[in-house]
């Protein structure tokens, strides 16, 4: 059995009546003219006909092209927007209300997108208007590149570039000028884009089955907003392929589709057609702007990127490139309310990127304190050799670790613990000051941040930075084990502030906190430093083993089942104590070694 396509809808025969009830609900510039579901009129709510001075600027046609065309009434833009059904021109005696509704002395422009219906439904309602006394003049807007230039009388296929022709219009009439005037704006306007459609499936009609025209290999290139087949079916290519195809049809000197020449200025729309992400129109985007100014000898002025004028839910998008001099960028920058317009376009554009900014801190080491000393003091061999074995461990525990994690996470914490540990012995050949503990210990944190990301990544950083503070703010020329104390426990506090976990939690800090614990009290009660060191490594050990008996409130684990928890310890607890364990092994041996 065949299903329509799930859809958030009611009666799909009542969309088109319920967007616009939405729509000004959300927002209070607009007002719609109570003729529903005959009458389906989009209009500022500060327009009366009987008071307005300026130029109205309507436009519209069917529905489905979202925020087309009523998103963009408002002041500067549109002053009504006609709602036809879904891909259905409005009909004629709607088109008619809305002229009669908004239009004042200074009569009425109407922007229409080149498709017989809306020619001729737009066209009579125009007549209709003029011998009822309205001044009323028609800019017809045909801007599609795709297909070879068409004989006969059908004409090019209005598409998103008319949305510039709007705001073109919309802003010239704000301005004060002329109906003439701001219709051969419009008219000048509307022959210096070009625009070209782009889909990966066709639009699915409210309460109609999903077409499966293009499969799953397949793209269309050209095809129009209403679905209509394109130019050609091809595979599915990168996005930088599609992006120079589309460039080369809309700027191709053999169909002189739009008067654009190599060191002309131009304004660049990639139009979302409605189901593609805004990442996937941003790398599209990304791509355009060097290539028309690298390879088509090109000043893009202007780019807007989003959704303008959709095709319902199809998964696609437009390049519009528009012939742009300083007269049109000021009418495209000048204000709006128009909901729908984007924000944030205008003005000169800075470099697209500048240098990530160093810390003051860093800078102002030199060269030779970043680097590993030719000669390593006594505390510089014992932090190397406890580096080296804490990293050496956590890389053997790697299939124990994702064996743990793969029952109660996501099944990399030993491939990503493993990342962390290779970054550390590499950079500690070459970059670790090994003789400046502090520093070493910022080294770490470098080296995790740089290899491990992920929560554990930023956890293992904080440790990092937490004990760099403390140990930094030794006086004293060599780190005491006090200080280390000190440096641990001050990393497990800024652990548990940002991310929320104390003892008990299930989280390496099981393995941490006992181990700190014991340390602090062992130094405090005169204990033989490295005896401390090693009776802390077994709370550490004894700590991560109990976790098998936790239920987990942090992490990806508290929403394991506390059957499959028991099974288990947990492996970023386990890790800690597989780290710490060797760390303190290594101290005992390095110190056994040279008494």
């Amino acid at each position: 059995m065949v299903y329509a396509a799930k859809k958030f809808i009611n009666n799909p025969n009542d969309v088109v009546t319920e967007f616009i009830e939405g729509l000004v609900e959300t927002y209070p510039g607009l007002q719609y003219l109570d003729g529903f579901p005959e009458v389906k009129v989009v209009l500022r709510a500060d327009v009366s006909a009987e008071k307005y001075d300026k130029v109205a600027v309507i436009s519209g046609g069917g529905s489905g092209h979202e925020p087309a065309h009523a998103g963009y009434v408002g002041e500067g833009m549109l002053t009504a927007a006609i709602c036809g059904d879904v891909f259905a021109s409005p009909p004629v005696d709607s088109i008619l209300a809305g002229i009669r509704a908004v239009t004042g002395p200074q009569g009425c422009l109407l922007i229409v997108k080149n498709y017989t219906g809306d020619r001729l439904n737009f066209g009579l309602a125009a007549e209709q208007a003029k011998s009822e006394g309205y001044k009323v003049e028609t800019v017809i807007v045909g801007e599609d590149c795709a297909l070879p230039p068409p004989r006969g009388i059908a004409g090019r296929r209005g598409l998103a570039g008319t949305v510039l022709v709007h705001k073109v219009a919309g802003a010239a009439a704000a301005a004060g000028l002329s109906l003439e005037k701001v219709a051969a704006e419009a008219k000048c306007a509307s022959e210096m884009v070009g625009t070209m459609g782009v889909a990966l499936s066709v639009c699915t009609l409210p309460g109609q089955v999903t077409s499966d025209r293009l499969g799953q290999e397949k793209m269309e290139l050209g095809l129009g907003i209403h679905g209509e087949p394109g130019a050609a079916v091809v595979d599915v290519q990168p996005v930088e392929v599609v992006v120079s195809h589309v460039l080369q049809q809309i700027l191709s000197p053999e169909t002189n589709y739009v008067p654009i020449t190599r060191g002309n200025r131009v304004v660049l729309m990639v139009n979302g057609l409605g189901g593609t992400p805004l990442m996937e129109l941003m790398i599209a985007a990304g791509k355009a702007v060097p290539k028309l100014q690298l390879e088509f000898g090109l000043a893009v002025d202007r780019v807007y990127t989003g959704l303008f004028m959709t095709s319902l839910d199809m998964a696609g998008f437009s390049i519009s490139i528009m012939k742009a001099d300083q007269p049109i960028l000021d009418r495209l920058d000048a204000p709006t309310k128009a909901p729908n317009w984007p924000f944030g376009t205008d003005g000169n554009r800075p470099p697209a990127k500048i240098p990530v900014p160093i810390p003051s801190s860093r800078s102002a080491k030199s060269a030779e304190s970043q680097a590993r000393p030719k000669e390593l003091s006594k505390q510089g061999r014992v932090l190397e050799a406890a580096i080296q074995a804490a990293a050496t461990v956590i890389s053997s525990l790697k299939d124990s670790l994702n064996e743990w994690d793969g029952k109660v996470g996501d099944g990399d914490c030993g491939s990503t613990m493993h990342r962390g540990a290779t970054a550390i012995l590499e950079d500690m050949k070459h970059y670790y000051p090994l003789n400046d503990a502090a520093e070493t210990v910022n080294e770490i944190g470098a080296s995790i941040s740089r290899a491990m990301g992920g929560t554990s990544g930023i956890i293992y950083n904080l440790l990092c930075k937490a004990a760099y503070a403390e140990l930094k703010a030794n006086t004293e020329s060599e780190v005491t084990p006090k200080y280390w104390s000190k440096a641990l426990k001050s990393s497990i506090a800024s652990v548990s502030k940002y991310g929320g976990a104390t003892a008990g939690y299930r989280t390496m800090l099981d393995a941490l906190i006992p181990a700190s614990q014991v340390l602090e009290e062992k130094l405090s009660a005169g204990e033989d430093p490295i005896c401390a060191f090693i009776l802390s490594a077994e709370a550490a050990t004894k700590g991560a083993e109990s976790t098998i008996q936790m239920q987990a409130q942090a992490g990806r684990s508290s929403y394991v089942s506390a059957e499959m928890l028991a099974t288990v310890p947990d492996p970023g607890a386990m890790a800690a104590a597989g780290w710490y364990s060797a760390a303190a092994r290594a101290v005992k041996e390095q110190y056994q070694g040279s008494s």
